[in-house]
């Protein structure tokens, strides 16, 4: 079987804010822009490898969520525990450094983990955990 990861989702509340930090700190392009307003879905990716995307949606937009589940979510990414991604990078200190000075909220600076990976921890805009690891 060959598989690949092509799309992953994670949720927005503001989307300028998202890009901000998806494009302008972290370096991502933007590869489709569609809606308006919160109403938008956004889809980003590294420069250089179209196979790969994130998809910054809105949470809410979905008809089938009731409103208690609307609350939930919004309660969940506020809190930093409703989605994350895990990034890499040959150059770790670097990476922390750009996204600090870029005003990104540190969860944790890079440390080399029990179980051996180096790493370090964000949250973009709307909450989400964003860690990003040394390659090796």
């Amino acid at each position: 079987m060959d598989l690949t990861i092509h799309w992953t989702f994670l949720p927005h509340d503001d989307p300028d804010a998202s890009l901000a930090f998806y494009r302008d700190i972290l370096g991502f392009e933007v590869r489709s822009d569609v809606g308006n307003g919160k109403m938008r879905w956004l889809t980003i990716g590294p420069a250089g490898r179209p196979g790969t995307s994130i998809v910054l949606h809105p949470p809410a937009a979905d008809p089938g969520i009731t409103e208690e589940e609307r609350r939930m979510i919004a309660e969940m990414m506020a809190k930093g525990t409703y989605a994350r991604v895990v990034l890499a990078t040959s150059d770790l200190d670097g990476v922390f450094t750009r996204v600090q000075a870029g005003g990104a909220e540190v969860v944790q600076e890079p440390i080399t983990q029990p179980y051996g990976i180096r790493d370090c921890a964000f949250r973009d805009p709307a909450g989400n955990q964003v860690r990003i690891q040394q390659l090796p």
